[in-house]
Formats: C-alpha cells, structure tokens, sequence
C-alpha cells in the first residue's frame, strides 16, 4: 500500500459541531459515543453501508459510514475495529484518527460524539450483524469510488435523515481523501 500513517499522523484533526435542522429542539436527554470510520482498501475504493430504513426517522436509504456505539469499558480504537468486523466483514488496520464531529439527533433527543478513523481494509470475511442491522436497517456493503461516494450521499439528502448523516460525513470523507492523496497512500479512485 506503500507509505503507511502514524496513527497520530493526521496533522490537524478535525473538529465539526452540528445543530439538527430537521426536527424540532426540545431537549437533550443523553450522549452516545459512536466510532466510524472511512474504510479504504490497497485500490482506492472506499467501503460504506447502505441501510433501508422505515422508523420514527422517516422511511429513507441512506448511505454511512461504518461504525456504532462504544461499549461499556471498550476505547474507540477497539469499538471501530470491532464494527467494522461486524458490519463489513472486515479486519482493517487504523491508519489514523480523522477527528470528532458532534452533531444531534433532536427526534430522539440524543447527542452523539462520533470518533471517526481512517482505516485500511486487510481481509474481508463474515459479517456478524445484529437482527437490528438486517431486519430494520437492511444493511448492505457499498464499495465506491471517491466521487462515486460524494454524489450517493448528494441522492440520499432527499430525506431528513439523510440530510443528518450527509452534513456530518461528507467532509469527513473529504477530509480522508485529502490524508490518502497528500500521504500516497493509494491509487484513488
């Protein structure tokens, strides 16, 4: 893959606070610490989750990135190694941390505080999704190039929800472009 980043490599991490605009505030009852990441294999393709989705949100597809709550007692290194096993099927390695982007989610009155990485797939294997991520969420793996990715998040903005989720991952995922290109860590696609 050719140079490889120090996990702290990323010069200026980025910080990103969002306000939700689609519903109504009323109140913030609890925080929830996330981990995502910007997946990349030895090509240039970047990996996603394309989730269906029919709940209080709205009925919506959308595409994120992978990740989910950090457990109890579990650092958020540990947390996106072990989503993205989960949700991907893939053993990956941290190449370095992004940065943090607050955003809320004002329908369920929550807070979250996403730890976004930069990782690099090693293998694919089985996915191990909750019921949750297959019955509710139906979600499916999207392997895209970079402008490929952008305009899918552009489609989905036809939802609240997907307005939520591309305000807080397009410029992460143009902020990991930007780390990939300047360090040559791969021929981008």
């Amino acid at each position: 893959m050719g140079e490889f980043m120090d996990r702290n490599a990323c010069d200026s991490k980025l910080w990103i606070e969002l306000r939700d605009k689609e519903w109504p505030f009323e109140y913030t009852n609890h925080d929830r610490l996330i981990a995502r990441a910007v997946v990349v294999d030895d090509e240039g393709f970047f990996y996603f989750v394309r989730a269906d989705r029919d709940d209080d949100f709205g009925k919506a597809t959308l595409i994120e990135t992978s990740g989910g709550g950090v457990e109890p007692g579990e650092a958020p290194e540990e947390a996106i190694l072990r989503e993205l096993r989960e949700e991907l099927g893939a053993e990956t390695e941290i190449l370095c941390k992004i940065g943090i982007v607050s955003d809320y989610y004002n329908l369920i009155h929550r807070h979250n505080i996403n730890n976004y990485y930069l990782c690099r797939v090693i293998s694919f294997g089985e996915k191990h999704m909750t019921q949750d991520e297959i019955e509710s969420f139906h979600l499916s793996t999207l392997k895209l190039g970079y402008e490929e990715a952008v305009e899918e998040y552009e489609k989905c903005r036809d939802s609240k929800l997907g307005r939520l989720v591309g305000n807080r991952e397009v410029p992460v995922l143009k902020r990991a472009y930007e780390l990939l290109e300047s360090r040559h860590i791969c021929k981008l696609r």
